[in-house]
């Protein structure tokens, strides 16, 4: 008989391998069969029985082996493999913050990144933020852009997950607050199938500090994500999203898998299902794709 649940466990490869008495342990902790190794000492799933009373929660399970840099995902067993996925591009698909780094370029770095930083913690409103923060950039060379991409870094397993996952009929796209810019030269190098941010004004190579499109923030991004679901013929339960901040919160709680990742404090509290120290093959072994299977 198959189990309702898994508790999926995955470390993150560069840092080490997934030590066997964590695997004991946390078994033990939710009365699990034998754990199916995903990839060898890098993830595990452990099917189990659907919590209940004096079960421990994901929350209790994520802490008790953080300290083994061990991210420890519950989820239900049914429908694990998604048929959407919904990205964020900055300190998710890139390790960098696209904005940051441009403003540190045209000399405004800290005080863009202070806005930065409140916003994404959900301590400023995000349009607010964005306009604030381009409004500082008025007047800069618009060729700065170009060397912002020079500085990009995409995050390791973001191609695969967005590989594999289209190799099985997937419907990806890139949905970020941050620029178009960035997004179209980010998707395609990752294989999105769309993506979708800002557009920043130019006139005579000049930025204008303004925005020349309708600002996309949460909701825009919940949009696309309802959007996607409806042109693929899927619910919201069959959707994946990914991000870490604060204007993911809305596409993260809708989806079926959202996940919060490496995600600011704010994010934490609000979403159940966290990789903290993992990469982005998480994504994948949370549902139930083997590394054998990951497509690059």
């Amino acid at each position: 008989m198959t189990l309702p649940y898994v508790l999926t466990l995955v470390t993150n490869r560069e840092n080490g391998t997934l030590p066997t008495a964590v695997i004991d342990v946390a078994r033990n902790m939710v009365k699990g069969a034998k754990p199916n190794i995903l990839s060898p000492g890098e993830a595990v799933d452990i099917p189990c029985p659907a919590p209940g009373a004096g079960s421990p929660s994901a929350a209790t399970l994520r802490a008790s082996f953080a300290r083994h840099q061990v991210d420890a995902l519950l989820l239900k067993n049914r429908g694990r493999r998604k048929a959407v996925l919904v990205a964020d591009m900055d300190s998710t698909i890139l390790k960098n913050e696209t904005l940051d780094e441009l403003a540190d370029l045209l000399g405004c770095g800290d005080e863009v990144r202070r806005i930065t930083e409140a916003s994404m913690n959900g301590e400023l409103d995000f349009d607010a933020a964005l306009q604030a923060r381009v409004a500082l950039l008025k007047g800069k060379n618009a060729d700065t852009l170009k060397k912002v991409l020079e500085k990009l870094v995409i995050q390791d397993g973001a191609k695969t997950l967005v590989q594999t996952m289209k190799a099985h009929n997937a419907r990806t796209a890139l949905v970020s607050g941050g620029f178009t810019y960035f997004t179209h030269h980010v998707a395609a190098a990752c294989g999105f199938d769309e993506h979708h941010g800002n557009e920043l004004a130019i006139q005579n190579g000049v930025l204008t500090g303004e925005l020349a499109a309708p600002i996309l923030g949460p909701d825009a991004k919940l949009q696309h994500l309802e959007r996607l679901a409806a042109e693929r013929g899927v619910k919201l339960g069959a959707t994946l999203t990914t991000g870490d901040g604060a204007n993911d919160l809305p596409m993260l709680s809708a989806a079926g898998l959202g996940i919060a990742y490496h995600a600011k404090p704010h994010v934490r509290e609000e979403i159940a299902t966290q990789v903290n120290h993992a990469g982005l093959r998480a994504h994948l072994f949370a549902q139930g794709y083997p590394a054998q299977a990951f497509v690059s």
